[in-house]
């Protein structure tokens, strides 16, 4: 099949979970057999025509200069670009800057979309925004001929709203196993005797809670916050507002894998405040890599880590639990979740349901 990939901004993963997705999926279809286009913004750091056997469509984006509204424009372009490749089939990879333009979609094609999170309920969106994001689900929904959920909540509530039937496919991870603890020196720390997070330092992933807990407990070991604290007003407010708390330290953004899966495995509690959405990436990678996780308490992280993990909801929640809680005591929670990746998924797992879904299809 000659299948095109649309909405991230492009591959090898060079920004976050779809990107990590579009890669890995593109290079299974390759080795499958399969044509495979993998649309990249302009602004994206790989130049080539291919990557691993991938053909790369450089598509105009000019979010960097003109900010949100490039997205949509981006998008567009790659809309129209792809009304003259004949894909068999088009991934859509979230829908928040293309569902407007679905009627430029190529019929011929079939249209598959990742309905990703609850875009519309993040806090950081005004109310304008958010009603507008809540019709351009709406959009992505009537437009698409399959509907992807990667967890069962976001399953359910496509099912309660729209009366529409959704696939449930996860995000996937793989396990980590190539620890270097001198990746920890990078970084000044020392196995098992710092906490952690990695998130964007946005209001619904309950930063602010979780380091509010930090700062009235008694554990004064280091606790790492990893994220861009420069890129909105809410990093900088959370930076000043901690900034007494000599053990809380902002290491910014951090793409590596191998020293994300590193300071992951040697933590010793991982915290997952993420609120809104699906399947979240970063939380598989933390089962993954050996991480205790303590995670807030909601539907979407219970039902990938059900009894295995610690939940909070406040921030004297968090406060006890790094006052009392070491990893050490926790080793079936972590060896529980590391048969969840191993069972369920797993990259080779989550591959294998994206294209048999594109098979039944077409």
């Amino acid at each position: 099949m000659k299948i095109g990939i649309l909405g991230t901004r492009g591959v090898p993963n060079n920004h976050g979970g779809f990107e990590q997705f579009a890669e890995y999926f593109s290079v299974y279809l390759e080795e499958e057999g399969h044509e495979v286009y993998v649309y990249n913004s302009s602004s994206h750091p790989y130049k080539e025509s291919n990557f691993r056997g991938i053909n790369i469509i450089h598509c105009k984006d000019p979010e960097n200069r003109i900010g949100t509204v490039g997205q949509f424009i981006y998008d567009l372009n790659c809309i129209l670009d792809s009304r003259k490749r004949r894909f068999d089939v088009i991934l859509q990879l979230g829908y928040t800057s293309s569902s407007i333009w679905n009627k430029l979609l190529p019929k011929s094609s079939k249209i598959v979309t990742n309905m990703d999170g609850l875009e519309w309920k993040r806090s950081k969106y005004s109310k304008l925004v958010q009603r507008f994001l809540l019709y351009a689900e709406g959009l992505a929904v009537k437009s698409s001929d399959v509907l992807v959920s990667d967890s069962i909540g976001i399953r359910e509530y496509i099912k309660s709203k729209y009366n529409m039937h959704s696939e449930y496919i996860a995000y996937g991870a793989n396990i980590f196993s190539n620890q270097n603890e001198e990746i920890l020196n990078k970084y000044g720390l020392e196995k098992y005797c710092y906490d952690m997070l990695i998130a964007r330092l946005e209001p619904e992933n309950n930063i602010e809670i979780i380091l509010d807990g930090v700062a009235k407990s008694n554990a004064k070991r280091p606790f790492i916050v990893v994220g861009k604290h420069d890129v909105n007003k809410f990093g900088g407010y959370l930076k000043e507002k901690f900034s007494d708390y000599k053990n809380i330290r902002f290491v910014g953004g951090v793409y590596n894998m191998e020293d994300l899966n590193n300071l992951r495995f040697f933590s010793n509690l991982y915290f997952h405040g993420h609120s809104v959405g699906g399947t979240n990436p970063s939380l598989l990678e933390a089962m993954a890599s050996n991480s205790l996780i303590v995670a807030n308490d909601n539907i979407f992280n219970k039902s990938i880590l059900k009894e295995d993990a610690l939940y909070f909801k406040n921030s004297e929640q968090v406060s006890n639990f790094l006052n009392v809680i070491k990893k050490q005591k926790y080793r079936n929670y972590l060896n529980n979740n590391k048969q969840k990746i191993e069972r369920m998924f797993s990259w080779d797992i989550i591959n294998t349901q994206y294209l048999e879904l594109i098979k039944k299809i077409k």
